[in-house]
C-alpha cells in the first residue's frame, strides 16, 4: 500500500532511495510468496526506472528494458541512488536469468560495475564471463542503510549459483560436456538448498554418464541421494548406469527401492537453512532439467523390473513383475503416465506378449497360450482385410502431404496390430510344441495371418517409416516356418518340413537356423549328397558375415527373443559329424 501511495506522487530525487528500496523488498516478497517459477518481465522494475528518469527530468517510455537500464546507469549519477539501483539491477538479472537471457544479464552487470573498476578487466582468459561479472559485482557503499528483506550478499550468491547451474544445463543440452561439468561443479559449491544441491549432483551424474564415465556418474548420483534421499530421479538414473555397466543385481535393487519409494507419500522436506525469498529453484526451469528430474510413475518402474528380469533370464521374477504391472493397468494407472515424456512403457499388446514369453520360459505354457489369446482377440478387428504398402505414398512434397502422412500412420498402426497378432500365434505354436501337442502347434504356426496377411503387405520397396514393422513381420513369418518345419520333422513328415525351410530361406537368405534345418531335412530324406553340399556351402560362408548383417539390422522386439532362441538349430555338432563321416567314406566333393 505504501508503494502505491508514493508512486502516485510526482517523482522526487530525495524520496527515490526509499522508494526504490521499498520496490526491491516488495518484488522479493511477491516472488517468495508465489513460490512459483519466475516468468515474464518485471514491470515493477521498469516503472521504477521510469520514476528515476522522471525525477531527473528525462523520459524513456519508448525504450526497451535494456535500453532503459543503459540510459539510467549512464545518465543518473546521484550517489544516493547508486546502491538502490544496483539492488534493483540484481533483481532484473534474476528475471533475465529465469528467461535464459544470459547476454542481457552480462550486459547489465558490465553497466553496473563501479566507475573505479572500468579501467581493468574482471574476466581472465578461459573464465566464464557472466560468473566473473557476478563475482566482481558489489553494491556501492551508502550513507543511510535501509532495512532489506534479503541482503546484497545473499542475493549475489544466489545469482552466482543460478548462473552456473543454468549455463551448465545449457551446455549439457548442447553436448558440450566438459564445459557443462565444470559449470555444474561450480554450482554445486554455491548457495542453495539441499533439494537443489541434490538436483545439481543428479545433473552432474547425467553429464558424467554422457561423457562415458559411468563410475564417476554413480559417485555423483550417490552423493545426490546422500544429500536428499527424496531426489528419486537420481535413483532412477543410477539404475540406468548400473544397466549400462551390466551390474544386473545392483540395477534391480535400485529399481526395487525406487518402486517402493514411489509408493510412499514423501515426508515434508525439512528446512536445511534460513528461508530466502529469492531462490535458485525459482530461477532455473529449463526443458532439459525437467527431463532429467522427471519422476517415473510406479507402473513404469514395475515394467522396467519385469523387462530387465526377462532380459536376464530371471523368468520367475519376470512373471511376477509382469502380473503386478498388468494389475496396475487394470486399475487404470497407465492413464496417469505421460507417454510423450520419455516413458519406458511400450504399447500394451507388447507387454502382454512379453508376459507370454516369460510364462513360456517359466514352463507355464497353458498360461502363455491364454495370454496370447488376449492379444489375438483384441487386435483381430483392428486389421483391415487388405493392406497395401506402396512407396508412392511417401511423397511429403505433394499437395496432399498431410493426407499421405495420415495414411502412412494408419498403415503403420495396422502393421503393428498385424505383427502383434502374428506374434501371438507364433508364441502359441511354440507353447503347444512344448506341451507335446504337435497338431495344435502346426495349426497355430499355419494360421492365415502368417501366410497371406504377411505376404499381402510385402512389396519390392516400402516406405522407410514403416520398414521396421515390415521387418518384424518377415522375422515372425520366418520363425513360424521354422517352428512348423520342426514339428513336421518330429512327425516324420520330412518333405513338408523341407518345403518350410526352403520357404524360410527365401524370406531370409542365409539364415543359420533355416539353413541347418534344411540340411537336416535333406539328410532325413536320404538326400545325403544334397545335404552335404548345402552344409559345405553354409559352413564355408565368410566367418562373421551373418553376425555382421544381423548387427546392422534393427533390434527385434523383446517378445521375439525367446522365439529366436527356440528356433535355433540344436544339433549342429552331431549333424556336422555325420556329414563329415559321410564325406570321408564317399571321398567326394559334393559341390563338384
Amino acid at each position: 500500500q505504501f508503494l502505491v501511495v508514493i508512486t502516485g506522487l510526482p517523482a522526487a530525487l530525495p524520496a527515490l532511495p526509499l522508494e526504490l528500496t521499498v520496490l526491491y523488498n516488495s518484488l522479493l516478497f511477491t516472488m517468495g510468496a508465489s513460490n512459483t517459477a519466475v516468468e515474464g518481465e518485471a514491470e515493477g522494475i521498469r516503472q521504477g526506472l521510469l520514476r528515476v528518469l522522471e525525477a531527473c527530468g528525462a523520459g524513456g517510455q519508448d525504450l526497451s528494458t535494456e535500453e532503459l537500464w543503459r540510459k539510467v546507469l549512464q545518465e543518473v549519477t546521484a550517489e544516493e541512488l547508486q546502491a538502490p539501483l544496483h539492488r534493483l539491477g540484481a533483481l532484473q538479472a534474476a528475471w533475465w536469468l529465469a528467461a535464459r537471457r544470459l547476454g542481457s544479464t552480462a550486459g547489465l552487470f558490465w553497466l553496473l560495475r563501479r566507475a573505479e573498476d572500468l579501467g581493468r578487466g574482471c574476466c581472465n582468459e578461459g573464465e566464464n564471463e557472466l560468473l566473473s561479472l557476478l563475482k566482481a559485482w558489489r553494491v556501492p557503499a551508502e550513507r543511510d542503510s535501509l532495512p532489506l528483506v534479503q541482503s546484497d550478499e545473499d542475493l549475489k550468491e544466489i545469482l552466482c549459483t543460478t548462473a552456473a547451474f543454468l549455463q551448465g544445463l545449457l551446455e549439457l543440452e548442447a553436448g558440450n560436456f566438459p564445459t557443462a561439468l565444470s559449470l555444474l561443479q561450480e554450482a554445486a559449491g554455491g548457495f542453495c538448498s539441499k533439494r537443489v544441491l541434490a538436483q545439481i549432483y543428479t545433473c552432474l551424474g547425467c553429464c558424467a554418464q554422457r561423457m562415458g564415465k559411468p563410475h564417476t556418474a554413480l559417485q555423483h548420483l550417490k552423493r545426490a541421494l546422500q544429500i536428499d534421499f527424496q531426489c528419486l530421479p537420481a535413483l532412477s538414473h543410477a539404475a540406468a548406469v548400473y544397466h549400462e555397466l551390466g551390474e544386473t543385481d545392483a540395477e534391480l535393487q535400485a529399481l526395487a527401492v525406487l518402486y517402493e519409494a514411489l509408493g510412499k507419500n514423501p515426508p515434508a522436506a525439512a528446512s536445511s537453512g534460513p528461508y530466502f525469498l529469492m531462490r535458485t529453484d525459482l530461477l532455473v526451469h529449463t526443458p532439459i532439467l525437467a527431463s532429467l528430474l522427471r519422476h517415473r510413475h510406479p507402473s513404469e518402474v514395475k515394467y522396467l523390473l519385469a523387462q530387465r528380469c526377462l532380459q536376464n533370464g530371471r523368468v520367475a521374477d519376470a512373471v511376477e513383475h509382469y502380473f503386478d504391472f498388468l494389475a496396475l493397468l487394470q486399475e487404470g494407472l497407465q492413464q496417469q503416465v505421460p507417454l510423450d515424456s520419455g516413458s519406458a512403457l511400450p504399447r500394451i499388446p507388447e507387454v502382454f506378449l512379453e508376459a507370454a514369453s516369460a510364462l513360456e520360459q517359466a514352463g507355464r505354457h497353458q498360461d502363455a497360450i491364454t495370454m496370447c489369446e488376449e492379444v489375438i482377440s483384441r487386435t483381430t478387428d483392428l486389421i483391415p482385410r487388405m493392406l497395401r504398402v506402396k512407396e508412392r505414398l511417401e511423397q511429403p512434397e505433394c499437395p496432399g502431404a498431410g493426407l499421405v502422412g495420415g495414411l502412412l500412420s494408419q498403415k503403420k498402426e495396422s502393421l503393428c496390430c498385424l505383427a502383434w497378432r502374428a506374434a501371438g500365434y507364433l508364441h502359441q505354436g511354440w507353447a503347444w510344441a512344448k506341451l507335446g501337442k504337435s497338431k495344435e502347434a502346426i495349426m497355430q504356426f499355419s494360421r492365415e495371418c502368417l501366410e497371406d496377411a504377411v505376404s499381402r503387405c510385402m512389396c519390392l520397396s516400402v516406405p522407410e517409416s514403416i520398414l521396421p514393422e515390415v521387418e518384424v513381420l518377415q522375422k515372425i513369418r520366418l520363425l513360424s516356418l521354422i517352428g512348423r518345419g520342426t514339428q513336421f520333422l518330429e512327425l516324420g513328415r520330412h518333405k513338408e518340413a523341407l518345403l518350410d525351410f526352403q520357404h524360410g530361406l527365401q524370406i531370409s537368405p542365409g539364415d543359420p537356423a533355416a539353413a541347418s534345418y534344411l540340411v537336416q531335412a535333406l539328410w532325413e530324406l536320404n538326400r545325403k549328397q544334397e545335404a552335404a553340399a548345402h552344409w559345405q556351402k553354409f559352413s564355408q560362408s565368410p566367418p562373421g558375415e551373418d553376425e555382421q548383417q544381423e548387427g546392422q539390422r534393427r533390434p527385434f522386439p523383446l517378445y521375439l527373443v525367446s522365439c529366436l532362441k527356440q528356433a535355433a538349430f540344436p544339433l549342429s555338432a552331431s549333424l556336422a559329424k555325420s556329414i563329415q563321416d559321410y564325406l570321408g567314406t564317399t571321398n567326394q566333393d559334393p559341390l563338384s
